[in-house]
């Protein structure tokens, strides 16, 4: 892998602690928010889990699970996250993976919206253990277009972060139980 973790919550532990890779795609840093509050709960329940851009993953191989999202914009995944998929589709198919995507701007619940099109062909291409959406967050402030102009109208965080933790719990509890 190439240079350090854009963050890393490591816990010491016996040998058999589980690696697992959160990987991101965002431009404004609500997705990357989400993946840190996934690798807490990872980290919580007794995993080693590194925070990382998409972007800078240029392979999986030292992990045993990968839980990758990214951003919606109009209706697609973060064109990192996309990249990764396409970069690391053989060895992401040999291992646990779990998908999400944030971008929403609603509040939404756990069928509510579908996942975006490149993720779900991601879903079925790496055989993924579940693929989510989040609401997202767009800050009053955003700049540059478009998202200046919608946040006038649009703004607000419609993140659930207890969704977002129960769904890592969820993925904990797959990865001990596979064990």
């Amino acid at each position: 892998m190439a240079g350090p973790p854009l963050m890393s919550w490591q816990r010491r532990g016996g040998p058999a602690m589980t690696k697992v890779l959160v990987a991101y795609g965002s431009r404004r840093g609500s997705t990357r928010e989400i993946a840190e509050w996934v690798a807490r709960v990872l980290v919580e329940e007794g995993m080693d889990a590194d925070v990382r851009d998409a972007a800078e993953v240029r392979e999986v191989g030292d992990y045993d699970a990968v839980v990758l999202g990214g951003a919606i914009y109009f209706g697609r995944w973060h064109r990192h996250t996309r990249a990764l998929v396409r970069r690391c589709a053989r060895q992401l198919a040999e291992r646990p993976v779990w998908l999400f995507s944030s971008g929403p701007l609603q509040t939404i619940g756990d069928r509510d919206a579908p996942p975006p099109d490149a993720a779900e062909r991601a879903r079925r291409r790496l055989g993924a253990m579940e693929n989510v959406v989040f609401g997202g967050c767009l800050r009053a402030d955003a700049r540059g277009f478009p998202a200046a102009t919608m946040a006038r109208t649009a703004a607000g965080d419609f993140r659930d972060p207890e969704r977002v933790r129960a769904w890592a719990r969820d993925i904990a509890y797959d990865l001990k139980a596979s064990i």
